[in-house]
């Protein structure tokens, strides 16, 4: 009898676990969508601009009223691709985040005006992204990786009073310093050889050259971008997909320094007026300083420090487990209120 009965308790008990996380799981992607077709969280944003309206592709990954995080992708004029990586790390955290294509980018629309490409510009597109998402500051979170972070600081110092977090990934605050670490730090770590044919196409401007990467991927590519021996099916996507004309015209031809419309943004001095909990992530082999992302920490007003000491510029792939690991743990804290 005594048996039977412990049976029973132990069926009940088992019994409401899988009902509980059935539950769960099924408020978790239940996006109240009132679509008559479901499209796997996918949905097309509007996106008023100057030059007139345009849509942005964005994915919705569950259902968190407590936690909405945006993911920024780099370039500019990257794609959402290479961040494919927090799919299965965010959703395991029971995290609503969207992966988002920015306007100009591969799935979103690609208008030809290049008075679009500015940063206040893209500023007010993420701001319409947010409000598009119902998120608000109790539980907006932004996640920028390289000109994602740019775009994320820049984001910050406008509108930060609709943000709980902020996560800054490889990205310095000044690019006269990410050029001068390029320059003096970086390209002395190139064979002289090598670095003399890199410094005489640039010289010529002969950027079309396939010579230029051909040189470049091997020996600053997979070196400082990403240091996987097979870059990730992401990442390979994303690269073919780049738009090239807004990419060189804002970065410049490569990631070997910056020259484009970037190449004199600096608000380092400003970095004292965020003062939501921020997250700085800095790496051993990154294309940025991992110096100066350490001392960014110290300048905003509730920073927090990562290093990735296996990790390159995209350290969420080449040192996976401590990029996902701080992340994590930082969203879990602000959250929780601990910072």
């Amino acid at each position: 009898m005594r048996k039977f009965l412990l049976l029973l308790i132990v069926t009940a008990i088992v019994s409401c676990k899988k009902e509980n996380q059935s539950t769960s799981l099924k408020e978790y992607f239940t996006y109240n969508s009132i679509e008559k077709v479901e499209e796997a969280g996918i949905k097309m944003i509007p996106i008023k601009t100057h030059a007139g309206n345009f849509k942005v592709w964005t994915k919705r990954f569950g259902t968190n009223p407590k936690i909405k995080i945006l993911l920024l992708h780099g370039g500019p004029a990257m794609t959402h691709e290479y961040m494919e990586c927090f799919e299965t790390f965010f959703q395991r955290e029971g995290f609503e985040f969207y992966e988002y294509d920015q306007l100009g980018s591969y799935y979103s629309d690609q208008p030809k005006d290049s008075t679009l490409w500015t940063i206040d510009r893209f500023v007010d597109e993420v701001e319409q992204v947010r409000k598009a998402i119902n998120a608000d500051k109790d539980n907006f979170y932004v996640l920028g990786n390289s000109w994602g972070g740019i775009l994320a600081m820049e984001y910050a110092l406008k509108h930060q009073q609709n943000l709980k977090g902020l996560i800054v990934a490889n990205m310095v605050a000044s690019a006269p310093e990410y050029g001068k670490y390029a320059d003096q730090v970086l390209a002395k770590q190139m064979k002289p050889d090598v670095l003399k044919e890199i410094r005489a196409l640039e010289a010529k401007k002969d950027f079309e050259n396939p010579r230029y990467m051909e040189l470049l991927i091997p020996n600053f590519y997979q070196e400082h971008l990403c240091r996987l021996k097979e870059w990730p099916d992401g990442l390979n996507r994303a690269s073919k997909h780049v738009n090239s004309e807004v990419y060189t015209l804002m970065q410049g031809p490569s990631e070997f320094g910056i020259s484009g419309r970037l190449a004199k943004w600096d608000i380092k001095k400003r970095l004292h007026e965020i003062e939501v909990p921020t997250l700085m992530v800095g790496a051993k082999y990154d294309t940025m300083d991992p110096k100066a992302m350490e001392e960014q920490s110290k300048m905003v007003k509730k920073g927090v420090y990562l290093y990735c000491p296996n990790g390159s510029h995209l350290a969420m792939w080449d040192d996976q487990k401590v990029f996902m690991k701080g992340v994590i743990q930082f969203i879990h804290n602000v959250d929780q209120n601990k910072i």
